[in-house]
């Protein structure tokens, strides 16, 4: 045989879509790793057209399940974002759009015993360390897509997946202001540099000349901004204790704008460098903090609860997504406790994949 055969599913996760396979079934050095999902993907294409890629960053995700060794947790979720044309695969960013898909697939593969009803499954998020508890439809002990639930940025219904994050903060760089300021200014931009769920920094949108109410496609066409927020997120990325951030997605960047659809705040979100068709689930849970965090680049602009946990509605380029942040005001300081969230899944397709027996010749027998 001149290729190498891998099982995996094909699922939408949330807003984006990817291949999850089975951790025991690939190479366990990042090296090689990095080839053949490079290889599956299809990465060095913009159509990703030798591989099984979409041809866009939130279709060219991975996610990779193990039998967990941690007491806490039933599976672990190591994740890798491929991109689309340069050959790169970042292994240091969490997805928790794709985590929406983890435990539905964990079922499917057999990680995880489904329960009559619903199924609870304490997932380990391998690149962050954050703990994530989620609760999978399994009627008559079967994981069930089908469902009155919608999200925005995904068409039709499904089945809803109630996934609450916890010990989010600080993931990648120890803390949860990682600069140790609210604000910081970069290049003459006000940001606020946070560490929850994701490594961001976040702006305001006419700092930058933009109503932050721009489509996904009128902010990629204006490449004299990406150029400008490029600069402030490298430097950033320096002081948040991240060194050279170039060829990294992370940390990623964050505009706000007052709300104008009825939601908490408005918000665009970046991947770096394209904008994020709607918003991703880590994402989600940086602004929404940094909504609620008193003297942030937010202050002022949206309306905060004085309740515990918060619901923080977020207006992104395709609709809006709500978020409950359990979180502590003291005289201590500022606490993320955790972030709940309702999202979706499917399992699109189930099967073997294949890669060049060059690349990756596969297990040895015996």
């Amino acid at each position: 045989m001149t290729q190498t055969a891998i099982p995996y599913l094909l699922m939408r996760g949330g807003t984006s879509r990817g291949p999850y396979l089975n951790r025991a079934d690939l190479p366990q050095d990042l090296k090689t790793l990095a080839e053949v999902l490079i290889a599956i993907v299809g990465s060095g294409h913009p159509l990703n057209i030798d591989g099984i890629g979409g041809g866009a960053a939130v279709t060219t995700k991975v996610a990779m399940l193990s039998k967990s060794q941690d007491p806490w947790a039933d599976v672990d979720y190591f994740f890798a974002q491929v991109s689309v044309e340069d050959k790169l695969v970042d292994f240091k960013p969490t997805c928790g759009n794709i985590l929406t898909g983890v435990g539905p697939a964990a079922i499917e593969m057999g990680l995880v015993e489904a329960q009559e009803g619903e199924t609870s499954v304490n997932i380990l998020a391998q690149n962050t360390q954050a703990r994530v508890a989620c609760v999978v439809q399994t009627p008559a002990r079967q994981v069930s897509y089908e469902g009155a639930a919608r999200i925005d940025g995904v068409p039709g219904s499904s089945a809803p997946i109630a996934v609450q994050f916890m010990e989010t903060v600080g993931g990648i760089t120890g803390a949860f202001l990682p600069t140790g300021n609210r604000v910081d200014e970069i290049d003459g931009i006000a940001v606020t540099c946070m560490d929850v769920a994701m490594p961001m920094v976040i702006a305001k949108a006419e700092s930058f000349g933009l109503t932050g109410y721009e489509t996904a496609a009128e902010l990629d066409e204006n490449r004299a901004f990406f150029d400008r927020m490029e600069a402030v997120r490298q430097k950033a990325g320096a002081l948040m204790g991240m060194g050279d951030v170039t060829k990294s997605v992370t940390p990623k960047f964050g505009l706000l704008a007052p709300a104008k659809a009825g939601g908490t705040i408005a918000t665009r979100y970046f991947m770096p460098w394209s904008t994020h068709p709607s918003m991703a689930v880590t994402g989600a849970q940086c602004l929404a903090s940094c909504v609620l965090t008193p003297g942030t680049i937010a202050d002022g602009m949206a309306a905060k609860s004085n309740e515990t946990p918060a619901n923080v509605v977020l207006e992104h380029a395709s609709g809006k997504i709500e978020v409950a942040v359990d979180y502590a005001d003291t005289a201590t300081g500022f606490e993320i406790k955790s972030a709940g969230l309702v999202r979706t899944a499917r399992k699109i397709a189930a099967g073997e994949v294949f890669i060049p027996r060059s690349i990756w010749a596969g297990h040895e027998p015996g």
